[in-house]
């Protein structure tokens, strides 16, 4: 032949069964031709166990971390008694701010504020003063008071607050003189039927800058270690505040004594805030200039920072900044606000050396 060779029929046959069943194995096997997608490897189900925190937001008046809308409702002020005959109040371990103001005969009043934690009852709630819409027209929400000169309470209703007022029809059911005080010392408030009248008041606007927690505030990281704070506001009303490192609060004291809430607690709070204010005569009432602005001490965790305050209409906030212009973060918890007269005194004192 011409030099081609011929394969075995036999031969032939096998090689072709070979090709085929390779090419059946392949295709059991998963491999795919060129160019083809790759089926995807299906894994087995997961289901997660994990439970996302649910949304938060700050109380406005206090700083602590709330669940959303948890406190959507208004805030209640009101013009708390601090006369001997007063004492204890009602409800002031419940506050979220209370300012202590100089009144006639160099005795001191409350404006007090709840809106974090509402009392079943507050009081004993006295007359309005001249300087008590500058002081609680940035809250909005309501005051509860017994009365006053006509041109104070004039002034008070002329502000963004529902005027509670002793006496007025809207408040027949809500306030009533308990038996266990003398008059006038006795008006007290049913302060959740109050709030319940008025469900569609809004919430106030956040009054102060907050940090994250005590460490963290301002007066705790820079400010001079103090071991408490004493403040005078005439011959007849002096106080302090002491620091307790356990609890990390302020130890209130009145004229030398502990002062106490109506459970027999000594009464605290987490910052302090004495502002240093000018005080007119009007018409024989004390009037405590609040537009405008001065020197001022912020005392949070042990620490104290001298301030500057400055308050800019009516409905504005208090705003407080350190020496550098800085603004200052209040620890969360409850503020005490102290309007200490220029004619009175404000001293810090520094821990014991060791």
């Amino acid at each position: 032949m011409s030099g081609l060779q011929r394969t075995k029929p036999g031969r032939f046959a096998r090689s072709s069964m070979i090709v085929g069943v390779a090419i059946a194995l392949l295709a059991t096997s998963g491999c795919v031709a060129e160019g083809q997608a790759p089926e995807p490897t299906r894994s087995p189900g997961y289901t997660s166990n994990y439970t996302p925190p649910a949304a938060t937001e700050l109380a406005p008046l206090r700083g602590t971390s709330v669940a959303v809308g948890s406190l959507s409702h208004a805030s209640i002020a009101a013009k708390i008694d601090n006369h001997p005959d007063a004492r204890p109040q009602v409800g002031l371990e419940h506050t979220d701010l209370v300012f202590e103001e100089l009144v006639e005969g160099g005795l001191t009043r409350y404006v007090a504020v709840w809106q974090s934690d509402i009392p079943e009852l507050l009081g004993p709630v006295r007359s309005i003063r001249p300087m008590d819409p500058n002081i609680i027209s940035p809250l909005g929400g309501i005051v509860a008071y017994s009365g006053g000169q006509q041109r104070f309470v004039n002034l008070m209703r002329n502000t963004p607050v529902y005027n509670a007022i002793h006496g007025q029809a809207d408040t027949a059911s809500t306030f009533f003189r308990t038996p266990t005080k003398k008059a006038p010392h006795n008006v007290l408030v049913k302060a959740r039927e109050l709030l319940a009248q008025h469900a569609s008041i809004a919430a106030p606007a956040q009054q102060f800058a907050y940090s994250l927690d005590v460490p963290s505030a301002t007066a705790t990281k820079d400010g001079a270690p103090t071991a408490a704070l004493d403040y005078r506001f005439s011959n007849l009303i002096s106080g302090s505040w002491s620091y307790d490192s356990t609890k990390l609060v302020f130890l209130r004291h009145q004229n030398g004594k502990a002062d106490l809430d109506s459970a027999g607690a000594q009464l605290s709070a987490t910052n302090i805030v004495v502002l240093r204010v000018s005080v007119s005569n009007d018409q024989n009432v004390p009037r405590t200039e609040m537009i405008g602005g001065g020197e001022a001490w912020v005392s949070t965790g042990a620490g104290t920072v001298h301030a500057t305050w400055s308050k800019d209409s009516a409905t504005a906030p208090i705003r407080l900044v350190d020496d550098q212009g800085v603004t200052i973060r209040l620890a969360p918890g409850n503020t005490w606000i102290e309007l200490v007269p220029t004619a009175g005194a404000v001293q810090i004192v520094a821990p014991p050396a060791s």
